[in-house]
């Protein structure tokens, strides 16, 4: 058996599946198609997480909507990041011109244009369903990510969470959040803390609130708020088909911490609120993390490793995480080594730092008789890949340098117009117009201290009422002591009297 017969049944074999499964295109060898060697992902598998690589310009973008696209097809719900807002042309069908079908053809495959069934979210509330959650389901460590606290702030924030908690105090916007900050570092509540929780310094309480006012000048307390967003809406289906949730942060692409941190708060939430769902078929959802290394940069260990035990458990509820980054190294080694399916897009070794990144990712890839790693990752053309996965046994698949298939609907965004009319017909985007204000801690606390304060001014009133009055007239020194115009001297007076009461020699004669 000569060497491309070989190469095309150990790829065959490795990437073949009697399941569902998504057709992500053709093995390469030498340079050339080999459209019979086909490259496959089995839907069975997809819960065992993945990663999206390479440099700018490679095709990572189009690879995920790739993947969007046949996952909503066979009726998984899926959940991307729209950094730049231009995947929403995914909601209509692309179309055929020369490009597109000479790479079908070259795959020896149909292309038939597709649109699928999309839900607009945006966290400014300007490009799609408001997405918001509460203060408290952000909890404190995703919130001290957001403000960007450091380890002792972060422990406060710990305390006012869990004085919150034990005292009933609903944490739904930043009012709520700062309303309990000021209340136990300065207010009435500062003695009350001090024994069962610590105290909070002045200065620690002063940073984190003026953290708070730097978040809502930029305009984004918003997302901080009721109707918070219900998982639930992410597993809508439309004839059959898994509706692709599009989270459009375009217009706060300069808050990378927030919008991966709310992410990862609704990854939680996932986690939290879903059952076990054991081995299935296929998957519930999908969850499509672009610019991952924004939510790994300069992150706590605390951060980190709710990261870690999210991903490594949120598999038995069927979901799938991919993340999407320019390189492996991106991703810490605790959550590299729990993504079972890679897609490498070109890596560029301009540089020593990118040669040292190449030599990293050499490693991470299974040995191969047909390929030399490092060359065929810095010679991938745009829509190619080098790519191993699980198979549907879970046992990784030979490495296959991959000419990726086309995506079926719109490579770019929808016309403001069709965004407006998609968004004024959804039932989900009415949904969350509405805003609500509950009684929450703020209102609370402010009750509170009203009544403190009026309770206060009762004792002092009873106070003055129960004084016994003296019916002896004042003494001529009393008289002028108290007189106004001579309060300006007072203190000298008694500073004289008490300087004679001590032993001490007044000055002058007498």
């Amino acid at each position: 058996m000569d060497r491309v017969s070989n190469f095309t049944e150990k790829i065959k074999a490795s990437y073949s599946t009697t399941g569902e499964h998504i057709y992500l295109g053709a093995a390469l060898l030498d340079g050339e198609i080999i459209s019979e060697a086909e490259v496959n992902l089995s839907l069975r598998m997809m819960n065992r997480h993945g990663l999206i690589a390479g440099a700018t310009g490679t095709g990572k973008t189009r690879t995920l909507q790739l993947l969007a696209e046949q996952l909503s097809a066979s009726g998984v719900t899926v959940f991307m990041l729209d950094v730049k807002g231009d995947l929403s042309g995914l909601n209509q069908a692309g179309f055929i011109n020369p490009r597109i079908e000479e790479r079908a053809a070259a795959l020896n495959k149909s292309y038939t244009p597709s649109g699928f069934p999309v839900e607009l979210y945006s966290l400014s509330g300007k490009k799609g369903a408001q997405m918001r959650a509460s203060v408290l389901e952000f909890g404190p460590v995703l919130l001290s990510k957001i403000l960007d606290l450091n380890q002792i702030q972060s422990g406060v924030m710990s305390v006012i969470f869990k004085y919150a908690d034990d005292h009933q105090l609903q944490l739904v916007d930043l009012n709520d959040l700062k309303k309990v900050i000021s209340y136990l570092s300065g207010g009435p509540g500062a003695a009350e803390i001090k024994e069962s929780y610590g105290s909070i310094s002045g200065s620690t309480s002063g940073t984190i609130l003026r953290k708070i006012v730097s978040i809502e000048q930029q305009g984004l307390s918003q997302i901080f708020g009721e109707k918070s967003f219900d998982i639930q809406d992410m597993f809508n289906r439309v004839d059959g088909q898994g509706v692709i949730s599009l989270l459009n942060i375009s217009d706060v692409q300069n808050q990378p911490v927030l919008f991966s941190t709310f992410l990862l708060s609704l990854l939680a939430e996932i986690f939290y609120t879903l059952p076990e769902a054991g081995d299935i078929e296929k998957p519930k959802l999908v969850f499509f993390f672009d610019e991952a290394h924004l939510l790994f940069k300069d992150s706590q260990k605390a951060f980190l490793e709710q990261i870690e035990t999210i991903i490594r458990l949120i598999r038995s509820k069927g979901i799938g995480v991919f993340f999407c980054t320019q390189s492996p190294m991106d991703i810490p080694d605790s959550v590299l080594g729990q993504l079972g399916n890679r897609i490498q897009h070109a890596l560029r070794a301009f540089t020593p730092n990118d040669v040292e990144a190449l030599k990293k990712t050499v490693n991470t890839y299974p040995r191969s008789e047909f390929y030399e790693i490092d060359r065929v990752l810095t010679s991938l053309g745009t829509g190619q890949a080098l790519i191993t996965v699980l198979n549907e046994k879970g046992i990784p698949t030979e490495v296959a340098a991959t000419h990726l298939f086309p995506p079926r609907a719109v490579m770019g965004p929808m016309s403001e117009a069709d965004c407006d009319t998609l968004m004024q017909s959804s039932p989900i985007y009415q949904k969350y117009q509405e805003v609500i204000d509950p009684i929450s801690a703020y209102d609370i606390l402010t009750r509170r201290i009203q009544e403190k304060m009026k309770e206060e001014s009762t004792d002092k009133e009873r106070e003055i009422e129960n004084k016994p009055s003296s019916k002896e007239e004042k003494s001529t020194f009393e008289e002028i002591i108290n007189a106004p115009i001579t309060r300006q001297i007072g203190t000298a007076i008694v500073r004289g009297l008490f300087g004679m009461l001590s032993g001490k020699k007044p000055r002058g004669r007498y």
